[in-house]
């Protein structure tokens, strides 16, 4: 029997029109053989909500993210916002979805393509073969804990001050998102606190130990973030799944994103305790190439994947993704940002069109 899910457009600023589109024609495709039916709506977010009605998230975007089962996002921002006060700017748009949707968990995965294994800085026998997931709690943490701000002392010196708090709650829903992503993957979940010298991250780690009881098919270590920080540069194939706070996620997850040489192939996820989840690719606007035809759609493609595994929960949709981006590395057709010697060349669209063809074969 078919299944009909509706997913909200935000296609945003500067190439995110154009990946938004091979996106799309590639859920398209995949519905037709998985029995899906999409019902796309499209919103406005970022900068062109700016132009268009003054402000980066209009109350009926928002009202439209939390009417559908899923949201896919594109890009947001560009360098004529940029000189906007801040609650005008694109991103906060991004920060007012999130929060509007309720969403706390990041999943940002790098998975090295052995096609492109060149691109990145470390050594082909360092990173064969990884693939890591990042969960990342996204709304807690040191970024929203209260005091913050820059005070003035009794000797008239200015002091900054942030706070890094989480509850126990706040805790337990990350944790169990993570222990739960670590089940769909290889069984394998890594906390990452600095439980030696912090107490909220002693905190952390005592509440992560107890979940594990929960989880008696997941194998639990911990790391501190300092260690894990190096340890992600000097034998990432150990890890599959991490999961930290707001802060050392922020920093992690970059550093895993560089393992793969290429931020236009990373996709991600932020998830709440119900209702729509966001997935969008890790990359920028870059309104430089914006029009012409040269962006690299693959991010947005495996967000797509992202969204039927981890938000509408169609794992065999995913795979079939998944594996037409393997092929299509494989037969070495490339955007410019990934090219290397022997490799072909294809703009946005010749990419979407060369999936479909990958797709309709296998």
């Amino acid at each position: 029997m078919t299944q009909s899910y509706q997913i909200t457009l935000l296609p945003g600023d500067g190439i995110g029109p154009e990946i938004m589109a091979v996106a799309v024609d590639i859920l398209k495709v995949v519905g037709q053989h998985q029995d899906l039916d999409f019902e796309f709506k499209e919103a406005l977010i970022g900068g062109v909500a700016l132009d268009a009605v003054g402000e980066p998230l209009p109350q009926e975007t928002l009202e439209l993210c939390q009417q559908s089962d899923a949201v896919l996002l594109a890009a947001i921002g560009g360098y004529k916002w940029d000189v906007l006060p801040r609650h005008l700017r694109p991103e906060t748009g991004l920060l007012g979805l999130r929060a509007g949707l309720k969403l706390f968990a990041n999943l940002r995965p790098a998975q090295i393509f052995p096609q492109l294994m060149d691109a990145s800085s470390l050594k082909p026998e360092v990173i064969k073969g990884v693939d890591i997931m990042v969960v990342r709690e996204l709304t807690g943490g040191i970024y929203f804990g209260e005091p913050r701000g820059v005070f003035s002392t009794e000797s008239g010196e200015q002091r900054g001050v942030n706070t890094m708090a989480y509850t126990v709650a706040e805790i337990d829903r990350i944790a169990h998102v993570a222990f739960a992503t670590a089940q769909k993957r290889r069984g394998k979940l890594c906390s990452v606190d600095k439980a030696n010298v912090l107490e909220v991250s002693q905190l952390w780690r005592d509440r992560i130990t107890h979940l594990a009881t929960e989880y008696p098919d997941v194998e639990l270590s911990h790391l501190y973030v300092d260690n894990a920080a190096m340890q992600l540069v000097r034998c990432p194939q150990q890890f599959d799944t991490l999961v930290t706070s707001n802060l050392f996620g922020d920093i992690l997850s970059d550093i895993a994103a560089m393992l793969t040489g290429s931020i236009g192939m990373l996709p991600s996820a932020s998830l709440g305790a119900k209702g729509p989840g966001v997935f969008e690719p890790v990359h920028g606007s870059a309104p430089d190439i914006a029009g012409q035809d040269q962006a690299n759609p693959l991010a947005q493609v495996l967000s797509a994947a992202m969204m039927l595994r981890y938000g509408l929960h169609q794992p065999a949709a995913a795979s079939q993704i998944e594996a037409a981006v393997f092929t299509l590395l494989e037969q070495g057709y490339r955007t410019g940002d990934i090219q290397s010697p022997g490799t072909t060349v294809l703009g946005c669209r010749a990419i979407g069109e060369t999936l479909i063809q990958i797709l309709n074969q296998g």
